[in-house]
């Protein structure tokens, strides 16, 4: 009995210090700061990613970064029920980046196929929710591609 406690401690111990850390928790290789952003397109996509990607404002780094955004929602019907209700939708999220001192062009698209819902309330804080989401994926992605290049 006490070796099998003593086996389970030290299984437990060993594994809880394996060293794991998240992508974005605190990324060490960026060595720019992102000085001017202007947006053009969704507001509520738009103000999710401002907030999303102020984090790498900052005046330490010495490669400064300006930039344009322009963002595309659309919301496609996909399926209607015999009664021509709307079953399902398709969001789509389209975000164009310009890097203004070489004109190069980043361009990260999202899907997502939303169910109906009877309550209409719900079904928009939920794809507002979805619109977080997608700004925090897409300026991930972002991130990741300026630390690359």
């Amino acid at each position: 009995m006490l070796k099998k406690n003593i086996i389970i401690l030290s299984l437990i111990l060993f594994l809880t210090n394996c060293g794991f850390t998240p992508i974005y928790l605190e990324n060490k290789n960026i060595n720019f700061s992102l000085e001017q952003v202007d947006y053009i397109g969704d507001r509520d996509l738009n103000n999710f990613l401002k907030i999303n990607l102020d984090r790498y404002k900052s005046g330490k780094n010495s490669n400064k970064i300006f930039l344009n955004v322009e963002t595309k929602y659309n919301k496609n019907i996909l399926s209607k029920d015999s009664t021509g209700k709307i079953s399902s939708y398709q969001l789509d999220v389209e975000a164009i980046f310009v890097i203004k001192s070489t004109n190069k062009i980043i361009k990260i698209t999202e899907k997502k196929i939303l169910d109906s819902k009877d309550d209409k309330f719900e079904e928009a804080r939920y794809e507002k929710s979805l619109k977080q989401s997608f700004a925090y994926s897409i300026s991930n992605k972002l991130i990741s591609e300026l630390i690359t290049n």
